[in-house]
């Protein structure tokens, strides 16, 4: 914007007289080009070696009932990026779980 006007006008202390135009001005505010550098993806602070080394599990409940099973249990590999669902009832218990996981998995 200083550029723009310096083009053809000066006067002293111009550059101190845009500042505070820009400011106070609400148009610029919001549309104004932003300096900051962009924060970039999310990234693991841990660098993954090897496979089963971290993994994230979440059990999905309340589903339609098909084959008599009622929910899913879904074990992402953070690794390989490999996501297994294994179908299951609500009422499994943590035993249960373990068995899926280990036959499954």
């Amino acid at each position: 914007m200083i550029k723009l006007v310096t083009r053809n006008y000066w006067w002293p202390g111009v550059t101190n007289d845009m500042k505070q135009y820009v400011e106070k001005y609400d148009q610029c505010q919001r549309i104004k080009n932003r300096v900051e550098m962009l924060v970039g993806k999310l990234r693991l602070k841990i660098e993954l070696k090897k496979l089963w080394q971290y993994i994230s599990v979440d059990l999905i409940m309340k589903l339609l009932i098909s084959r008599d099973h009622n929910s899913i249990l879904a074990v992402y590999n953070r690794f390989s990026k490999i996501l297994h669902l294994i179908t299951t009832t609500e009422k499994i218990m943590a035993e249960g779980l373990v068995r899926l996981f280990r036959d499954n998995v």
